[in-house]
């Protein structure tokens, strides 16, 4: 921790938190109790929801971890704990493509198909489980 804010104050880069938290509209509801307390809580749930919601969808074809880390985003705007969890995620995400940009384009393809036949094997059970949409049009080729 102490490292991480040498590093920020070397750099004269602030986290999320602590920019937010210098704004005016920020600093103007900090200075009353009753509408900090209430805010946080607000920035909690609506974060809360955000990254349910992403978890939810992660399997699902979409945008899932993308909503998740929109939602980590959200509070770490806020919480400190969040703001540590999405500089993990950052890093690790980094490791990851950095890990397979360095591999042959052969395992890269190998990657690339593991993880389309998972997203469709994905959409195949949860249209069996759930049934198919009503909106879809009846040319297309799944079951009814």
């Amino acid at each position: 921790m102490a490292e991480r804010r040498e590093r920020f104050a070397d750099d004269g880069v602030h986290s999320l938190r602590e920019r937010v938290a210098e704004s005016g509209w920020r600093r103007r509801i900090a200075a009353r109790r009753s509408l900090d307390a209430p805010y946080r809580v607000g920035v909690g749930v609506v974060g809360g929801l955000v990254v349910a919601v992403g978890i939810v969808t992660i399997p699902l074809p979409g945008p899932g971890w993308l909503t998740v880390i929109a939602g980590l985003f959200v509070l770490a705007s806020e919480f400190t704990w969040a703001e540590r969890l999405l500089e993990f995620t950052r890093r690790h995400v980094n490791s990851w493509t950095d890990w397979l940009a360095r591999q042959a384009l052969w395992v890269r393809l190998a990657v690339a198909a593991l993880t389309a036949a998972f997203v469709v094997a994905v959409l195949v059970v949860t249209l069996h489980l759930m049934g198919v949409p009503g909106w879809v049009p009846g040319w297309v080729p799944l079951w009814r």
